[in-house]
């Protein structure tokens, strides 16, 4: 789970990443800093910016999967890297306002951390991929074709009528009041002690397997939304057509000065990320984590054929 727990300030930056570097001003000729999470997703979207910032060249430096969120925003705010993908949600915890419902619209949620980053850290979110990371459930095909369940309204309808489902999922999203209780919240339906196989940690490759497999039963699973396993073994999400959850949106996030010396960067990038849509990000996501491509060799052949790069 890409996700951030609280608020992430310039002094727990220094903190945790050692020497303060200055933020100041960014010449033109300056390297760009590139980074990225540590989950594959996170290292695609960072791989596919300094590619394509590469290919547009801009000069850059390759600081690629440098750690979980904390430690990655902490290395922006310090001024120690320049770009990285984040994702929309995570503003709802980086400036402690995961309470308001606007983070459940993709594009209130994307303009209210748009604004709150320029205006507290200078830092430019682009715009984001339109597709969502976030929480879903996910049913084997075999069992969403024939009862025709495309969303969660017809899961709920199916669930209360007496469907056999089964779902694999974390202790976490079984029991946060944002996870499943949401979902059973929203649309009406309730899922039995017996219709609930909890899996050690939060790994969705592990609930996406059980339901493949159908472990013990299982025939639904806990997943993000741009999980690659989901389509390579033939899962259907369901739509959360009533918002029952908060959107999380990839996109470039970028300090202003140095989108300032090099504002390429803008036209560059926001073409690429509005190019990946939830059935393009999890196709990729496959080829890395199913299929055991080089991620380098992914991000290179998408930006090819889709023209952003030579």
């Amino acid at each position: 789970m890409k996700r951030a727990k609280g608020v992430v300030s310039g002094a727990v930056a220094a903190l945790a990443l050692g020497v303060l570097l200055s933020a100041g001003s960014v010449q033109a000729a300056d390297a760009v800093r590139v980074s990225s999470k540590l989950d594959a997703e996170s290292g695609l979207l960072g791989t596919m910016i300094l590619q394509v910032l590469e290919a547009n060249n801009i000069p850059t430096e390759n600081k690629i999967q440098l750690g979980p969120t904390k430690i990655v925003r902490s290395a922006l705010l310090a001024g120690e890297i320049d770009v990285y993908p984040e994702y929309t949600g995570n503003g709802a915890f980086f400036f402690n306002v995961d309470s308001d419902p606007v983070w459940k619209n993709a594009a209130g949620g994307y303009e209210t951390v748009k604004q709150l980053d320029l205006d507290k850290n200078n830092i430019v979110w682009l715009k984001p991929a339109p597709a969502n990371n976030t929480w879903a459930i996910a049913l084997r095909r075999d069992v969403a074709a024939p009862n025709k369940l495309a969303t969660m309204e017809d899961f709920a309808r199916w669930v209360g009528a007496g469907g056999k489902a089964k779902i694999a999922a974390s202790a976490e999203f079984v029991e946060s009041p944002a996870a499943l209780p949401s979902f059973q919240s929203t649309y009406g339906f309730a899922l039995k002690p017996d219709q609930i196989l909890v899996l050690a940690g939060g790994d969705t490759a592990a609930t996406i397997r059980a339901a493949a497999e159908g472990t013990s039963g299982v025939n639904t699973a806990m997943v993000y939304g741009t999980d690659g396993a989901i389509a390579a073994l033939d899962l259907v999400v369901m739509k959360d057509t009533k918002s029952a959850q908060m959107v999380y949106e990839p996109a470039p996030t970028v300090r202003a000065s140095v989108l300032q010396a090099y504002p390429k960067m803008r036209e560059a990038l926001e073409p690429v990320f509005a190019s990946l849509d939830e059935e393009t990000l999890r196709s990729l996501n496959a080829k890395i984590s199913v299929e055991g491509q080089d991620p380098k060799q992914v991000a290179s052949a998408y930006l090819k054929s889709k023209g952003f790069v030579k």
